[in-house]
C-alpha cells in the first residue's frame, strides 16, 4: 500500500516538473504571430529616388509587412551616399538588430571592404543577408549621337559616362575595362542615381552609362528597342538574347588572369539587387526576415507588381546570398588587388 502510494507521489512530482519545466528551445524560437504589431519597419534603400534601387526597394515594402509577423509598417527610407556605402555602413553599426530595420544596396558595395574603398565601414561577410529579388546583367550604352558605336570605338574614341559613385558598377566597370582592354571611357561623378544620369544623357551632359539592364529598360523601355542608344558591351553568366551581336564583356579575356579579374570584376551581377540586415540578429529574427522575404518572392500581387514595372523576378534566398559572398571573399588575393588598384 505504501509503495503504491509513493509511486503515485512520484507521477504527480514528475507531471508537475514536466508541466513547469520550460519550452523547447526551437518553441521559443516560433514568432508570435503579433511580434511587429503596430511597429513601424524601416527599409533602407542605398541610393536617391528614381533609380533601379529605389524601385525595388519601394516595391518590396509595399509587399512585405503582410508577410510579417503583426502586419507592422513598413517604410522605405532614402539613404544616398557613397555608392550606398552610408547606407550598409549604417545598417553594419547603427541599426536596431531586433528586425526593425533592413535595407537594399548595391550588388557591388559588397566588393567594397575587400578592395579597402573609402567609406566601406562595414563587413559583408558578418551582415545579414535575406535575399535577392533578382539576378542582374550589366550593359554599356551610348546615345545614338555620340561618335562611339560599339565596343571596337571604345580604343580610340573617347566616351563620356555619368556614374553614381564608388562601390557601383557605373563607376568601377568603367575603370577597370578602360586599363584592361584599353577602352577610353570619360567618367562624370556626382550623381544620385541612374534616373539622374539618364536625364543627362537627355540634356547632352554626358553620353552614356555602364548599367543594370533591368533598370535601362525600365525607365527607359523605347531606347535599346528604338536604337535611340546602341548598345558597346554586356556582362553576365549569360548573354541576353535580345542583346544578340553585343560582345560580353567575360569573353573578351585574352589570358586566364584578365578572365580571373574579369569574374571577380561582374561577381556582383549575380548578387543582384540584395537586401540586408545588421549582423548579430538573434536567430529567430534572421529566420522571421528571411521568410518574410522569401514569402514576398512568391506572392502573387508581388510578381504582378514586378512586371508592371517590367523588372526581372529571378530571386536567390538568403542562404544562397551569403553563400556567393562567402565565394567572393575567398577570391585570391592577388587578383583582389589588381582590381583593387584599377577601382581607386
Amino acid at each position: 500500500m505504501r509503495n503504491t502510494r509513493s509511486v503515485s507521489l512520484l507521477a504527480g512530482a514528475l507531471a508537475a516538473a514536466f508541466a513547469a519545466a520550460p519550452a523547447p528551445l526551437q518553441s521559443a524560437w516560433a514568432q508570435p504571430a503579433d511580434l511587429l504589431a503596430g511597429k513601424t519597419v524601416t527599409l533602407i534603400i542605398g541610393f536617391g529616388t528614381g533609380g533601379g534601387y529605389d524601385l525595388w526597394g519601394r516595391t518590396v515594402a509595399r509587399h512585405i509587412a503582410k508577410h510579417l509577423p503583426g502586419k507592422p509598417t513598413v517604410v522605405p527610407q532614402n539613404m544616398p551616399g557613397a555608392g550606398s556605402y552610408v547606407a550598409a555602413s549604417h545598417l553594419y553599426g547603427a541599426a536596431p538588430k531586433d528586425g526593425t530595420m533592413f535595407g537594399i544596396i548595391a550588388r557591388d558595395a559588397a566588393l567594397g571592404p575587400l578592395s579597402n574603398a573609402p567609406g566601406a565601414r562595414f563587413d559583408p561577410t558578418k551582415m545579414s543577408w535575406l535575399g535577392s529579388p533578382t539576378r542582374e546583367h550589366n550593359a554599356c550604352i551610348a546615345n545614338s549621337s555620340a561618335k562611339v558605336k560599339n565596343a571596337n570605338d571604345l580604343r580610340d574614341k573617347e566616351l563620356i559616362l555619368g556614374d553614381t559613385g564608388p562601390g557601383t558598377g557605373t563607376r568601377s566597370y568603367p575603370k577597370v575595362l578602360n586599363d584592361l582592354l584599353g577602352y577610353k571611357f570619360k567618367l562624370v561623378s556626382g550623381f544620385r542615381s541612374s534616373a539622374d544620369v539618364f536625364l543627362a544623357m537627355e540634356r547632352g551632359e554626358v553620353e552614356g552609362i555602364c548599367e543594370s539592364l533591368d533598370s535601362i529598360n525600365q525607365r527607359k523601355p523605347d531606347w535599346i528597342a528604338n536604337k535611340v542608344v546602341n548598345v558597346l558591351l554586356q556582362a553576365g553568366a549569360d548573354s541576353r538574347p535580345e542583346l544578340k551581336g553585343v560582345p560580353n564583356v567575360l569573353n573578351l579575356a585574352r589570358t586566364g588572369e584578365e578572365k580571373q579579374l574579369l569574374e571577380f570584376l561582374y561577381a556582383g551581377q549575380d548578387i543582384g539587387r540584395p537586401f540586408v540586415a545588421p549582423p548579430g540578429l538573434p536567430p529567430e529574427r534572421l529566420k522571421m526576415l528571411r521568410d518574410a522575404f522569401a514569402a514576398t518572392m512568391k506572392d502573387p500581387e508581388f510578381a504582378e507588381d514586378v512586371r508592371r514595372s517590367k523588372l526581372d523576378l529571378e530571386p536567390v534566398d538568403g542562404a544562397g546570398l551569403a553563400e556567393l559572398i562567402a565565394k567572393i571573399y575567398a577570391t585570391p588575393k592577388p587578383i583582389v588587388e589588381r582590381v583593387s588598384n584599377l577601382i581607386k
